[in-house]
């Protein structure tokens, strides 16, 4: 059986694009190729990943004008077809402002840029991103934001809680989710959400850049790994 094509949407402005494709395709051998934002053809992908960087200069609000590339609304009939899709930071706050997401990706409560290893609690792992972690387990892994500052209004962010749809959440070394650990002031210490479906992660950590110990650790590969085996799972009779 052949092995899942992940397609990477790429947007002017977007710069991890070669991080998440050397780690899907380069570290981990599934197939891995760019996807252009005027391109509306993802016929053959398996999953989408929408990497991070500052998608059209991030202005106005980051993620706010991508939200109108073409590609969005061959996205959005990707996902609804019930197929994996992935937001790592800039990503993740595309998928908020094209609705795919609930919530917003805000200015760090800090008001600085963060570029830093944190650490994160697996909430839930009956996801197709996170079911070779184990609940309760710490994934260690780099952030690099300045808008990451997630919020919603308290019913959104109770239903979240409350149907197990945040995934990673920022904690300490001890898997604690206490204050001092939340890099950016994000509710509840949230660093990764689900749709209802459970198909689309947006994640605010960079798991691309956790793919080799000589960067600094593995544990971003279970992401990948993950939707690996759902896509594989998903493929059988």
């Amino acid at each position: 059986m052949t092995q899942p094509n992940f397609g990477i949407v790429v947007f002017p402005g977007t710069w991890s694009d070669r991080d998440c494709r050397y780690a899907i395709s380069t570290v981990l051998g599934y197939r891995a190729s760019f996807v252009w934002h005027e391109d509306l053809n993802l016929d053959g992908y398996d999953a989408l990943a929408l990497p991070g960087g500052f998608s059209y200069g991030d202005y106005l609000r980051a993620g706010a004008i991508a939200r109108f590339s073409p590609i969005m609304e061959r996205v959005t009939e990707f996902a609804a077809a019930g197929r994996p899709v992935i937001g790592i930071c800039n990503g993740f706050q595309i998928l908020c402002e094209a609705g795919l997401l609930p919530g917003a990706l805000i200015r760090n409560s800090h008001l600085e840029f963060r570029c830093e290893w944190v650490d994160l609690r697996v909430e839930n792992i009956d996801t197709p991103f996170s079911h070779r972690a184990r609940v309760g387990r710490t994934l260690r892994m780099p952030i690099s934001h300045g808008e990451g500052n997630y919020q919603a209004d308290r019913d959104t962010v109770e239903a979240l809680e409350r149907s197990g749809r945040v995934v990673f959440r920022y904690a300490d070394r001890e898997g604690r989710s206490v204050s001092s650990a939340n890099p950016n002031g994000s509710v509840n210490n949230i660093a990764g959400i689900i749709n209802e479906e459970g198909n689309v992660l947006g994640m605010m950590p960079h798991p691309e850049r956790a793919c080799e110990t000589l960067l600094g650790g593995v544990d971003g590969n279970a992401v990948f790994q993950s939707i690996a085996d759902s896509v594989m799972k998903f493929r059988l009779p």
